[in-house]
């Protein structure tokens, strides 16, 4: 495998506020990818650098070689919840096209249609196209912005806690998707699950202002409590 994403000597501040420290990481092509740590570790400022949203203070970000800004359009984004209400009133399909959005505003066509048709059916949603967004369910919701960032035919996937909102039957379900779309796409996600995602990663970076990264089977007690700062309960997802 090759690298996808190569970052090096990563620091960034908020108004001289360190929030990340000398972050070195190498993910590479077709990884799946986990990335955990408590609130205000770092964690959305760090996707956002990935996605050109800021700059680094000081060190490198590359995507298949390119800084971020200029690798836009090999990046899908899946944000924790819709950036407008869930009571927008938008169907389904209309938000998956949004991913297809160009520059210019210019109007959806034929071809937009299709591949929004396309994207839903490779994530089980085509049957509520046609449905306002504020009748569907929050698994269903979530698979709608997978739909959105995936037709534009992302080469990177990033998730930030896609499964935060909803029941663990669908959590199995958005990851067990989420797997099958791996043998071609990398994918990033960033979760507070950590027993749940270990299933599925590759490897888990533990973030907390540095990084550290550990293969799924280093992951115990000890290593949580210290990037948590204190006993942190997991649950074995069995039944």
């Amino acid at each position: 495998m090759s690298a996808g994403i190569c970052i090096r000597s990563l620091n960034f501040a908020y108004s001289k506020l360190p929030v990340l420290e000398n972050i070195n990481l190498e993910i590479e092509a077709e990884e799946f990818f986990g990335l955990i740590g408590p609130n205000a570790a770092g964690k959305s400022t760090l996707i956002k650098l990935l996605l050109g949203l800021l700059m680094p203070d000081s060190g490198e970000i590359l995507i298949k070689g390119q800084p971020p800004l200029k690798a836009r359009h090999l990046l899908g984004y899946v944000p924790q919840h819709p950036t407008f209400p869930c009571d927008f009133p938008i169907t389904v399909e209309e938000v998956v096209m949004l991913g297809r959005q160009s520059p210019t505003y210019g109007w959806f066509d034929r071809q937009d249609r299709q591949a929004a048709r396309v994207a839903m059916q490779a994530v089980e949603i085509a049957d509520i196209a046609r449905q306002p967004i504020k009748t569907i369910s929050g698994g269903q919701r979530q698979r709608m912005l997978i739909a959105r960032a995936l037709i534009s035919h992302p080469e990177i996937l990033i998730l930030d806690e896609p499964t935060a909102n909803i029941d663990l039957q669908a959590e199995e379900s958005i990851f067990s998707l989420l797997k099958q779309y791996n043998d071609h796409i990398t994918i990033i996600v960033i979760s507070h699950d950590v027993a749940f995602i270990s299933e599925y990663v590759h490897r888990v970076g533990c973030l907390n202002k540095t990084l550290i990264c550990h293969a799924t089977a280093a992951i115990d007690g000890k290593i949580i409590a210290e990037l948590y700062g204190g006993a942190v309960r997991m649950i074995q997802h069995v039944h």
